[in-house]
């Protein structure tokens, strides 16, 4: 039997949801096409992408192209791994 307590809650909010979505499938994504690619504001990618770092799930990038400051994204094998289970749980609780 599945319970829903099993499901991360790292991974309750639907922005979270979408930056792991778009991880899991990019290697390196910056900030403008993520906040682009899930049509939200520079602070809430900010402090969702802040959380999964804090979590160990995503790896941030800080670094200057120019003199232009550009973060990146990437997700890290944790992370990989807690939302794949996560995922598998979701399907577990729809019966399939």
């Amino acid at each position: 039997m599945i319970k829903i307590n099993q499901l991360n809650k790292e991974f309750e909010s639907r922005v979270r949801l979408g930056i792991m979505s778009v991880l899991m499938v990019n290697d390196w994504v910056d900030f403008s096409e993520m906040k682009a690619l899930l049509e939200i504001t520079d602070g809430n990618l900010a402090s969702h992408s802040n959380a999964l770092e804090k979590a160990g799930y995503i790896e941030v990038k800080k670094e200057f192209v120019g003199k232009k400051p550009k973060t990146s994204y990437r997700v890290t094998q944790s992370g990989r791994e807690a939302f794949t289970e996560h995922l598998n749980t979701l399907e577990k609780l729809l019966g399939r």
